[in-house]
């Protein structure tokens, strides 16, 4: 019981990352229509400037937390503007090797400078140790990443499907011309919303940053999961990805207990069935 209680907690966590990453990515689609591949490269980034800020300028892991999607959502405008604003029309192939292409320069430029072996990065002072719950030990810090993960995931959710805001990204895709007479400024909405999107992908970074090595290389091993995530709860759906995510990341964490050896597969293979039987995604539109 100890062993299947600690996989459904590490299940947990890991299943927080792929739903806030998921989260990021839906976002972009949705309300973009872009296959953002360089999503993983920036995850990379937040963990990296959140190593670089402690072991470079002493900034402790709470600025980061903040700072670090701050910067990376400012390098997501320009990337929206300079190169992503010219393929909004053209097929969706263009923008996934526009964004994959953007991988491997990102990718590349962190690892000639630090190599590919892993970056220590220490759990905050005020997160460490962890709490004796009886029938398991609790880490703080992992606790901490579930809590932080799901009021993130549910506060973005709420403002993209509940408020005017989130009504006016959405009617802004799908109409630009009739919300740009209500006076919106929809190429800036649009521009706002890539920067959101990728500043999500650099929180789970930073999150991921005491828990998850941290090496150049540190979003190949989620990306491609997380594309997975989102394929099956849904291109585009918010709620699905969030869902999606924490539930595949409990079942790969169960897998790991009953059938270690499919524990790296199970995504996929229900990724496949789901297809199978629902294209669209148990939460995606049908059209």
């Amino acid at each position: 019981m100890p062993a299947l209680l600690s996989q459904l907690l590490l299940g947990l966590v890991n299943g927080s990352f792929y739903a806030i990453l998921s989260l990021g990515l839906a976002v972009i689609f949705g309300l973009l229509n872009v296959i953002n591949f360089a999503h993983g490269a920036l995850f990379m980034m937040g963990a990296v400037l959140s190593w670089m800020a402690m072991n470079y300028f002493n900034v402790n892991y709470w600025v980061m937390l903040a700072l670090a999607p701050l910067i990376v959502g400012v390098f997501g405008v320009l990337i929206e503007r300079l190169l992503l604003r010219w393929i909004y029309k053209l097929d969706h192939l263009y923008g996934l090797l526009l964004t994959l292409g953007l991988t491997l320069l990102i990718e590349g430029g962190f690892r000639s400078v630090y190599g590919v072996s892993g970056l220590a990065y220490s759990t905050p002072a005020a997160l460490a140790g962890g709490t004796n719950l009886g029938f398991m030990f609790l880490p703080n810090y992992r606790a901490w990443v579930v809590v932080a993960s799901l009021v993130v995931c549910f506060a973005t959710w709420y403002a993209i499907e509940k408020t005017r805001l989130g009504a006016y990204l959405r009617a802004g895709t799908e109409n630009p011309r009739l919300v740009e007479a209500f006076g919106i400024n929809v190429p800036l909405m649009i521009t706002l919303t890539y920067g959101f999107g990728v500043a999500l992908a650099a929180f789970a970074g930073v999150l991921a940053a005491p828990v998850i090595q941290i090496s150049p290389l540190m979003g190949q091993n989620l990306i491609i999961i997380v594309f997975a995530v989102v394929v099956i709860g849904g291109m585009g759906s918010i709620m699905g990805s969030i869902l999606t995510g924490l539930a595949l990341g409990v079942i790969e964490g169960l897998t790991k207990v009953f059938y270690p050896e499919a524990s790296s597969t199970v995504v996929f293979v229900i990724m496949v069935v789901v297809l199978l039987i629902r294209p669209a995604g148990l939460f995606g539109s049908e059209k």
